[in-house]
């Protein structure tokens, strides 16, 4: 009876992947790993002991953590004089991180119990970075500017393939050329989202430098856990929020990963995007 095979009968040998797959869940399912893993989504490096403080657990409990985690891979590490540094390891593992937390519920996110937790929470929704890109209603508005401008499009395929498409008119912003179809690079290394031939334009036009000779995806949507929605990551997303950070459009505010834009920054997304000073406040 088939019930009664077994997959070894079958002539079908077991995923040779499986074990490493078990191995990395083991490494994430952990909370006190798991906060340490968002709170590096910040892009920068952190030292034990502030991990340690930021986890609230003893030093030397954050210090067997962190060994796991640099075994496995998800993290490097770096060191200087006495003090230990951690970040994570690339930008496969940030995106890793963050398709990981986009899946959680909005309903099991903890209420703050008090006025400072709340106005921090606050601020994480307006805007922060994730990782190296912009997110909350910061990222949202900047991704919905950019795909109503024609700069940014959906991708129909899995891996970016959006054979055909035509990019929408670009609107208001100087120098901003007409909508033209997308180049077949962009298509093909977008994930989610694709940067248009005009969009290109503008990033060069607008003075964001964009590296495109990077093997990351130029566009990817990452999904975003406060707004429920795809901001832009990949290689423009970085570009973006590099530059709005050198530029002085944005500037960091508290000890995590929260973003303010700044009287400048307004002035800009205005001008290059459309974008109301209002809708970011």
């Amino acid at each position: 009876m088939l019930e009664h095979v077994s997959i070894t009968d079958t002539g079908h040998d077991r995923d040779v992947r499986a074990p490493g797959l078990a191995a990395l869940a083991g490494l994430v399912a952990d909370e006190t790993r798991a906060v340490c893993l968002l709170a590096l989504l910040d892009g920068r490096a952190w030292t034990a002991g502030e991990l340690a403080r930021h986890a609230g657990v003893a030093p030397s409990t954050l210090s067997e953590h962190l060994g796991k985690l640099v075994g496995g891979g998800l993290l490097a590490e770096e060191r200087q004089g006495r003090h230990r540094y951690v970040r994570l390891a690339d930008t496969r593992i940030a995106q890793l991180v963050e398709d990981l937390a986009g899946q959680v519920a909005p309903h099991r996110a903890h209420r703050p119990r008090t006025l400072r937790a709340a106005s921090a929470g606050s601020a994480m929704a307006r805007g922060r970075t994730c990782y190296d890109h912009l997110a909350g209603r910061l990222g949202i508005a900047v991704t919905d500017a950019l795909t109503a401008h024609g700069l940014l499009s959906a991708a129909s395929e899995p891996g970016g393939r959006t054979d055909g498409a035509q990019a929408g008119p670009v609107a208001s912003g100087p120098g901003a050329p007409a909508g033209s179809p997308a180049s077949s690079a962009s298509r093909e290394r977008a994930t989610g989202f694709l940067l248009t031939e005009a969009g290109l334009r503008w990033f060069e036009v607008s003075g964001i430098a964009l590296d495109r000779t990077t093997r990351r995806p130029l566009a990817r949507a990452c999904l975003d856990w406060t707004e429920r929605r795809p901001h832009l990551a990949g290689a423009a997303g970085a570009a973006l929020c590099r530059h709005a950070l050198d530029a002085g459009w944005c500037v960091r505010i508290g000890s995590e990963r929260a973003v303010k834009v700044t009287a400048a920054g307004e002035r800009a997304l205005a001008e290059l995007l459309g974008i109301e000073a209002g809708s970011l406040r």
